[in-house]
């Protein structure tokens, strides 16, 4: 079987909180010394995502009006068989992947995005701010805050801003207003221009920019595509699925695998299955994998640090680079972030993830691979997860194990065609360590 495929009906009517499960207690955010970032997260953020972030609920209801919304938009997302990749590898493992790229804007982001500017407008706000890097979360809340009649405004990072023309004309199809981030638009941005006019920004950065503006205006909201709590519930609609899915086929996945940034794409198709293996009923490995030239899990450290470069928002306990640091300027624009989900974080910590690293040259190689061999061009970012999942399928080839391998393909890569290019033609620029 090719592609295992759901009906509308079984969509999730619940998202899975993963915090009742956790082996330890998760750290709460704090304020920093002399600051009330914690208090006002309640003016940034909308009742119903604050009531989700601290919850200890471990389902949660998807209310109604989003979850025909992930109707409308494609949901379920079906599962392929990767037979093409296996019969190119020469190898006993069966792989699989499970198709987010097939939402209307490419990736797997409108699963909280519809979520965040439903509660948005059921407080009555007008507006949405938020950050970007590769353009999938501008372009996903674009689509959702049109849906919901509100208006967007999205800090694209400088560096994918340039890299990537064609996501901000999407984002403005939507009635996205986009700005390069750092940007003239706030006095954060304008600060950061003073002191380095050539600054390629960061996701920090765009992150501050949001948030100032959210802070300053009573109508607007903020909102954050990945690393907090609530984002990672949002998209367990993945891993819930996935769920079915592999029921349908009788076929449990030994190894699941997907890239990280913040952390909101591997959250949502692991975290089913970590429940699992938190009870001692499962022995999957999951790998989480990130750039070789932004190594958060790798060789972060595990301590306190705020989630943007400014200091607006509350201190994270997560695996960070420090909030100061700025990525090389990759491709895979939605991994380039100095922290980490902190229940990502945590379960990291525990030793129930494992993380891995690749450079930008493999994995590129990879997703050409990956392409000739499924007909899918995948994202720069999700070509990370294709690098391992092609790693550990050699490992197979090598010891002759039947292991299943399951891919969480984030996005594609119809959008990324220069990075591609560039591949090709020899002219990619090496990672930095």
């Amino acid at each position: 079987m090719y592609k295992i495929e759901l009906s509308s009906d079984d969509v999730p009517k619940k998202w899975y909180n993963i915090n009742p499960d956790l082996p330890s207690e998760l750290p709460m955010p704090q304020n920093s010394e002399g600051k009330e970032q914690i208090e006002n997260l309640s003016k940034i953020f909308s009742k119903g995502v604050l009531e989700q972030e601290f919850s200890q609920d471990r389902y949660i209801t998807i209310p109604k009006a989003v979850r025909e919304i992930y109707q409308q938009m494609g949901r379920p997302s079906p599962l392929f068989r990767a037979k093409g990749l296996e019969e190119k590898l020469n190898t006993p493992a069966k792989i699989f992947y499970k198709r987010e790229d097939m939402s209307p804007t490419g990736s797997h982001k409108l699963n909280s995005a519809i979520a965040q500017a439903y509660y948005a407008k059921k407080d009555g706000i007008e507006r949405l701010t938020t950050e970007t890097g590769a353009g999938q979360w501008g372009t996903a809340l674009s689509l959702a805050c049109s849906l919901m009649d509100l208006d967007c405004t999205v800090y694209m990072v400088k560096v994918s801003y340039e890299q990537k023309p064609f996501r901000k004309a999407i984002m403005e199809v939507y009635d996205g207003e986009v700005y390069s981030s750092p940007s003239e638009n706030t006095a954060y941005g304008k600060q950061v221009i003073k002191e380095s006019p050539n600054h390629p920004g960061s996701l920090g950065i765009a992150i501050s920019e949001a948030i100032e503006e959210a802070m300053d205006l009573d109508n607007v909201y903020y909102s954050l595509g990945s690393v907090l709590n609530h984002v990672m519930t949002h998209q367990t609609v993945i891993g819930l699925e996935l769920e079915k899915q592999f029921e349908m086929i009788e076929t449990q996945p030994d190894v699941m695998i997907a890239c990280v940034g913040g952390g909101s794409n591997f959250s949502g198709s692991m975290f089913p299955f970590l429940k699992d293996k938190l009870q001692g009923n499962s022995d999957c490995e999951f790998i989480a994998v990130e750039p070789r030239s932004c190594p958060t899990l790798t060789k972060g450290n595990y301590e306190y640090d705020f989630g943007d470069t400014k200091g607006f928002t509350p201190m994270l306990k997560m695996f960070t680079l420090g909030h100061d640091f700025i990525a090389p300027s990759v491709h895979a624009g939605g991994l380039r972030y100095h922290g980490m989900s902190p229940l990502v974080s945590l379960l990291a910590k525990e030793g129930y993830i494992e993380p891995r690293s690749a450079s930008q040259e493999e994995v590129f190689k990879c997703g050409v691979l990956f392409a000739k061999s499924e007909g899918v061009l995948p994202a720069p970012e999700t070509t990370h997860a294709i690098k391992v999942a092609i790693d550990e399928a050699l490992k197979c080839k090598e010891t002759g194990e039947e292991k299943t391998i399951m891919i969480n393909f984030s996005g594609h890569g119809l959008l990324d065609l220069k990075g591609y290019e560039n591949f090709i033609s020899g002219d990619l620029a090496p990672d930095i360590d």
